[in-house]
């Protein structure tokens, strides 16, 4: 059996890794049925289901998966049927067997219920002819392959449309709670400017308290304030930030998988937030400002690592 020539559909948006799709397909002579269902996962986990003894397709068919999703728990089941009704055929002599044990147990058991024909119908080897069987030559069983790529491409098509539309409504947070991000930090950056005369003022505040009220010398307290000032810096922090949302809204444009690199962006991002933090001790109104809008900071960052986890 000769692999199918399916190449891959290149999509230039964002992809959702939650979607559901199903498709029914009839070719050659067959009558295929597949459904598709895919939740986020950090790798690309599939699960194939194929009818008992249709084995040798599954290594045609997760090729061709592979080659499209590439994220995501997939559920992937596939059934397979005659396109025409196939002629049922009954066992007689089986069934007459079995009937006739049936009867036998019920006079030694005395039961009052008759023998049950439809269930003797159900038991296994009277009916023939209702199930599906893998094609014996080579030609019929590439022939069934050729209905099974053509009933999961479309039902792939339809899983894309609705990955590419929850994108779509993805992205749209993500560029929204980038904004916030970006607006927060440029005011952090301002308050920031502020901030060396208020560590001036309360390193003079707090020396006077220690040398209860002698003189300071002026150069020596300008250059206590600035080297806490340094230690309180977070210029860089700011730019690396927002460094890390220029680079977060290029990947947003970009087509392809995005999903590792935007969360590993959004692990960067959150270490600066923190760092922040740390760096903006005291109570003044400056800084406690900037301790507020940091924490806004992170907790968008928090939501946007939620959001990135769906995205393939």
């Amino acid at each position: 059996m000769t692999q199918s020539s399916l190449s891959p559909r290149k999509v230039a948006e964002c992809l959702s890794m939650t979607g559901y799709a199903q498709a029914g397909h009839e070719q050659n002579g067959w009558a295929v049925r597949v459904s598709i269902k895919s939740v986020n996962h950090r790798f690309l986990d599939l699960k194939l289901r194929l009818p008992e003894g249709f084995d040798l397709y599954e290594l045609r068919l997760r090729q061709f998966l592979r080659e499209r999703i590439h994220r995501g728990h997939v559920e992937v089941y596939v059934n397979v049927d005659p396109a025409t009704t196939a002629p049922v055929r009954v066992n007689r002599e089986l069934a007459q067997t079995y009937m006739k044990v049936a009867e036998e147990f019920r006079q030694q058991s005395r039961a009052a219920a008759d023998v049950d024909v439809v269930a003797i119908l159900r038991l296994p080897g009277v009916i023939a002819g209702l199930s599906a069987a893998v094609p014996e030559s080579e030609e019929e069983q590439e022939r069934l392959g050729l209905a099974m790529d053509a009933c999961l491409r479309e039902a792939l098509f339809k899983l894309d449309d609705m990955r590419r539309a929850e994108g779509r409504h993805l992205v749209e947070d993500l560029r929204a709670r980038l904004t916030r991000i970006g607006e927060q930090t440029e005011i952090v950056r301002e308050l920031a400017a502020t901030l060396r005369p208020v560590f001036a003022r309360r390193l003079e505040t707090r020396l006077k308290e220690l040398l209860g009220g002698a003189a300071i010398d002026p150069a020596r307290l300008a250059q206590e304030a600035a080297l806490l000032a340094e230690r309180s810096d977070i210029s860089e922090e700011l730019d690396r930030l927002r460094s890390h949302l220029l680079q977060f809204t290029k990947l947003l444009d970009s087509a392809g998988e995005m999903g590792k690199k935007l969360d590993f962006l959004l692990q960067e991002m959150h270490r600066e937030a923190n760092t922040l933090l740390s760096k903006t001790p005291g109570v003044e109104n400056e800084a406690l400002a900037i301790t507020g809008l940091a924490l806004e900071i992170k907790a968008e960052i928090e939501k946007l690592r939620e959001q990135v986890q769906n995205i393939e």
